[in-house]
């Protein structure tokens, strides 16, 4: 019997005592290992596909060049940056603070409609888990009740000989991701040039190699579904943007409930029993270690172990699927099917835009960059009735193509500008060249002390590559 005081019950307060907890750890605060049986069934299949299909994109990706660029590289320590095969310089650096942001927003607006799809079937810690590390536990201990089991038992020759090689085969993988990993940041040529020459010779990089490849081993054989439950701000962030119109994965309880065990032969509607048949299918698949029938969670990724465990219960029992399934929680509330709302659309439509934001700035950035700035402390001189102004131009070829220069002044006119060397300037590709160049006008054209002025580079058909804006220093003079 439950006590009643104002609108909360003993009982309500007794049902949401999850909320207070996490479903890996005891009431001391104790590690639970979550051992969750092998999923099988439609969308266990659709998210394998896709995470081959990722994992194919990993590990081929530092092999893939456009224009001779590696499609991907981030290399910090020599600031070298490739993106889909498109250099990125410090003078980029503006874009991709753009792109972050952008990509933010993105991400935000994804989840206010489409929930957390990304955590159960794009993160790339769900795919090692699920894909790599959890199939290896299938492999060599068995499905759910023998890995139970191995965990209870003595430490035999059975469980040493199984841990061991499980154990082994982790770290075997760990490195081998790391030596991928280092290659998005220093290319797959000098991965395989530390591996011929050794580590002694690249001392520093082989420890960063090491202490990648044991956090990664330490995350994957150890640490595991905690990354999603503690350390991960994204679920957290959810309670925020999640609302009653975002698809997630639900339990349908005005169906399921009453909850009771399955009895051969009985009508459960005529005995006001719901679908759930209390078999906790969907609680021993999942990866987190929750149960899907208390609502939303925040240790919920949307993997639909639990949507594939209790469509095949519902299909051997004879009641129809989808008892939990992609829905809103509106949906599950007013009993309705499942609408691509305006406000579903609209959302959608703005992340399209977004992406299509996103590859304008990668790359709108022009082929050619290029400044050109007073040297600190110079000023003008005055020879012969003409005024000169020395300016140091920094010039960067964005491309992988040789490019013959030519500097302008396009705006004032009758400028002469002198050259500390050729006139016409040789550019390699991926290059950034430095010189000095002298801009001299007839004194009677400049007006005032500050001249704005606008410099062009072209190429040697005559396409401007790029301009640069600056000031054309003269004496001061006094207008009437």
């Amino acid at each position: 019997m439950s006590i009643q005081s104002g609108d909360i019950k003993t009982s309500d307060i007794e049902n949401e005592a999850f909320r207070n907890s996490v479903g890996t750890m005891d009431e001391t605060g104790s590690r639970k290992w979550v051992f969750p049986r092998k999923p099988k069934g439609k969308y266990t299949n659709y998210r394998n596909y896709v995470s081959y299909f990722l994992l194919a994109l990993f590990f081929g990706l530092p092999f893939i060049k456009i224009n001779n660029n590696p499609f991907l590289l981030i290399n910090v320590i020599d600031r070298r940056f490739f993106i889909f095969g498109q250099p990125f310089y410090l003078q980029d650096f503006f874009i991709l603070a753009l792109g972050a942001v952008t990509s933010v927003i993105f991400v935000m607006l994804f989840t206010v409609v489409f929930g957390r799809i990304f955590c159960g079937w794009l993160c790339p810690q769900t795919i090692f888990m699920e894909s790599v590390f959890r199939k290896i536990d299938y492999w060599i201990e068995g499905d759910r009740n023998k890995q139970m089991k191995l965990d209870r038992q003595e430490w035999d020759a059975e469980k040493i000989r199984k841990r061991i090689t499980k154990w082994s085969i982790f770290i075997l993988i760990s490195v081998i991701i790391s030596h991928f990993m280092f290659m998005y940041i220093v290319g797959y040529e000098e991965v395989i040039k530390i591996m011929k020459e050794g580590p002694i010779d690249h001392s520093l990089k082989f420890i960063g190699m090491i202490g990648f490849a044991m956090t990664f081993y330490f995350v994957f054989a150890w640490l595991r579904e905690q990354v999603c439950t503690l350390v991960c701000p994204y679920g957290r962030l959810q309670g925020v943007l999640i609302d009653k119109q975002t698809m997630n994965v639900y339990y349908d309880f005005k169906r399921g409930e009453n909850r009771s065990k399955w009895r051969n032969g009985e009508d459960r509607k005529a005995e006001g029993k719901g679908d759930c048949i209390d078999c906790q299918q969907c609680v021993v698949v999942c990866p987190t270690g929750i149960d899907i029938r208390n609502g939303q969670q925040l240790e919920c990724i949307n993997c639909t172990a639990c949507i594939d465990a209790c469509d095949e219960v519902m299909e051997k029992v004879g009641l129809p699927k989808g008892l939990v399934r992609y829905a809103t929680e509106a949906e599950i509330e007013n009993q309705e099917k499942f609408k691509f709302t305006s406000r579903m659309k609209v959302t959608t439509a703005f992340l399209v835009i977004l992406i299509g934001f996103l590859g304008f700035l990668m790359y709108d950035r022009g082929s050619m960059e290029a400044k050109f700035i007073k040297p600190a402390g110079s000023t003008f001189f005055i020879k012969n009735g003409k005024i000169t102004n020395t300016f140091i131009y920094t010039l960067l070829n964005k491309t992988n193509e040789k490019k013959t220069l030519t500097i302008k002044v396009m705006n004032p006119k009758n400028a002469e500008i002198t050259f500390f060397g050729s006139e016409k300037i040789i550019l390699k590709g991926d290059e950034i060249l430095k010189g000095n160049i002298n801009i001299t006008f007839p004194e009677e054209d400049i007006k005032f002390s500050k001249q704005n002025m606008t410099i062009g580079v072209f190429d040697e058909t005559g396409k401007m590559l790029d301009s640069f804006d600056t000031n054309f220093e003269g004496p001061f003079k006094l207008l009437l």
